[in-house]
């Protein structure tokens, strides 16, 4: 995927969007290679979005990496890095792989779902 786009949308907005988009299907024309997350009201969208999820996001963003190294980047906790990590990737923001590791063991690999990711907020 290309792009991703957090945003808050009122409800009106959201069902609109789809309209549009099934209208758009429904003609044969091609659904655009993106995925919208949008929350109702900027609150929610900060209770998900806090600064250590931002911080997070954007040193996946430049470079996706285990957890354990992610937690030792950012000075972090390895437990509370595993917490945002399973946040973010509730919400499709992040994607979590199993890598199986030469020899023996197991590593969570996270990876940004697009390469763009857009934070729109009209107040």
């Amino acid at each position: 995927m290309r792009k991703s786009e957090i945003r808050v949308e009122g409800t009106e907005a959201f069902f609109e969007r789809g309209r549009g988009m099934a209208k758009r299907a429904d003609r044969g024309g091609a659904i655009p290679d993106s995925r919208v997350l949008a929350f109702e009201d900027f609150e929610s969208l900060l209770h998900v979005l806090t600064e250590k999820r931002v911080l997070l996001l954007r040193e996946v963003k430049y470079e996706p990496d285990s957890i354990a190294r992610l937690a030792r980047r950012l000075k972090r906790d390895r437990s509370a890095v595993t917490r945002d990590v399973q946040v973010l990737a509730r919400f499709g923001v992040v994607q979590v792989i199993e890598k199986t590791l030469p020899g023996h063991g197991r590593q969570k690999w996270v990876t940004p779902v697009a390469r763009d990711i857009r934070l729109t907020a009209h107040l």
